[in-house]
């Protein structure tokens, strides 16, 4: 797939800026289901010997992980498709009940451009979710809004023991194109 321009910049300087905000933020612990929207950040976290990547076999283990980084002293974050929030669901009861900060950065299927009809579903479903578990939702669809989000749920979710998920949008990312 070709990066596509956005303004005159590459579409990936964005992610860069993100991975920046999470270094600021002490991010240490990344935990992840590989994600093409999430494809550069991911790569830089885990080129940072700082960061320690952490793939999973379903989201659902994110919120357990991060649970248990935080009582080892470290901060983290979840990156996850749309797709895969209904699969933290449950483990959410966890991150209220014991009061963990609890960030996950989620790119957005089912909007914008999208052609795969079973994303539409979660697509939409998405900020209802976050906010049903309580979570404070934030929805980016300019690059230059991106690395400020972060930072700036960052920071409330370490600051506050809240939780918080951060929406990166079709608009943001690009929409997906299959060939027939």
């Amino acid at each position: 797939m070709g990066e596509r321009k956005l303004a005159g910049r590459n579409a990936q300087d964005w992610q860069c800026a993100v991975y920046e905000a999470l270094r600021e933020a002490g991010i240490t612990i990344v935990a992840y289901v590989p994600d093409g929207g999430h494809r550069r950040l991911i790569e830089l976290c885990a080129a940072d010997p700082a960061m320690r990547s952490v793939p999973l076999t379903t989201e659902a283990e994110g919120p357990c992980l991060l649970a248990g980084a935080w009582l080892g002293g470290r901060r983290g974050v979840l990156l996850m498709q749309s797709s895969g929030l209904g699969n933290c669901i449950n483990n959410f009861g966890l991150i209220k009940a014991g009061q963990f900060p609890f960030l996950t950065l989620i790119t957005v299927r089912g909007s914008w451009g999208e052609v795969n009809p079973w994303m539409l579903y979660m697509g939409r479903s998405t900020r209802p979710l976050l906010e049903l578990a309580d979570f404070h939702a934030y929805e980016v669809d300019a690059p230059e809004d991106a690395a400020p989000t972060v930072a700036a749920a960052a920071q409330m979710v370490f600051s506050c023991s809240s939780g918080a998920g951060v929406m990166f949008t079709q608009r943001l990312t690009g929409a997906k194109r299959f060939k027939a």
